[in-house]
């Protein structure tokens, strides 16, 4: 349950392919990550998953079926695409309970997901009165509205206070425990790296990777080990033996290449060489993904 599918996806507009045979599956019970460069093809595969859109070949389905086919979505796909797109005459009580009304959501439900998303007590104020971090909680509370097993968040965290991205995150982790699908799109590489369980990337339509985000960064990462120790030349001449360079650092501190902090620890006790500190470095999410999607960006800055 809860699974979206995505099978040889394609779209076309006009002589431009958008997407381009897609395939992959979000699964439950974990938070996905949708990353790519702008022009990459989310936001036209997340149109395509709503039914806002047509492909040109291929599916993108829900358990199994289209989302235009459920004749009570906001109970099965809850959706976050633009915050802006609310009618700012009304108030946030009423936005949510023309949606309620639509679906046949209870009445205190509305009341439910604004306590939930922290706006309550601005229920009764006009949306064209919200700064964007409330107009992105009353989309959020829109796409809690019907309990749906299937959350699609597009940069969740957009105008959102540090109070609120803890909040946004820690959400999206509740409901990813709770079994659900969470498939996230967003820019902002510290945030997916520490919310995401898995990764899917697209380049130019076409997806370039699918698989947990340490085993994402574990590709792109040159094994370096960053220590302290009193005994360096004796830790020079133990690495040497056997084909690894101490190399200094700022600090007081070296590194070396080419090798894991579990190796070396072993090799200093064998040794008998004190270590003060000894950890070992990756690359972040961000450097894993430029290093990825560097050649599949379709605007970048000269240099």
């Amino acid at each position: 349950m809860n699974r979206i599918e995505i099978r040889a996806l394609t779209k076309e507009y006009g002589t431009t392919r958008a997407v381009d045979h897609l395939t992959f599956d979000v699964l439950p019970g974990r938070v996905t990550g949708f990353l790519g460069p702008n022009g990459a093809g989310k936001s036209t595969t997340l149109r395509l998953l709503l039914g806002l859109d047509r492909p040109t070949s291929g599916t993108a389905t829900v358990d199994g079926r289209e989302f235009t086919s459920f004749t009570d979505p906001l109970h099965r796909v809850g959706a976050l695409l633009d915050a802006q797109a609310v009618h700012g005459g009304r108030t946030a009580r009423d936005h949510l309970r023309v949606l309620a009304a639509s679906n046949g959501i209870a009445g205190r439900r509305v009341d439910e997901v604004l306590e939930e998303a922290g706006i309550a007590s601005a229920a009764h104020r006009r949306v064209k009165t919200f700064s964007l971090g409330m107009r992105q909680r009353l989309g959020i509370a829109a796409a809690l509205l019907g309990d749906p097993g299937v959350l699609l968040l597009d940069e969740p965290t957009n105008g959102l206070d540090p109070e609120g991205i803890i909040w946004i995150r820690e959400l999206m982790r509740g409901l990813a425990t709770e079994g659900r699908t969470v498939l996230v799109s967003s820019h902002l590489m510290s945030e997916t790296a520490a919310l995401a369980d898995h990764l899917i990337v697209l380049g130019q339509g076409r997806l370039l990777a699918d698989s947990t985000t340490e085993a994402f960064i574990d590709a792109r990462s040159t094994p370096r080990v960053r220590l302290r120790t009193s005994d360096p030349i004796r830790l020079r001449a133990a690495l040497a033996r056997d084909g690894f360079e101490l190399t200094g650092a700022d600090g007081g501190r070296w590194t070396v290449d080419g090798i894991q902090a579990e190796r070396l620890g072993s090799m200093a006790a064998r040794e008998g060489i004190p270590m003060l500190e000894l950890t070992d470095e990756r690359a972040s999410l961000e450097q894993a993904y430029l290093d990825l999607t560097a050649g599949h960006a379709q605007f970048s800055a000269g240099r």
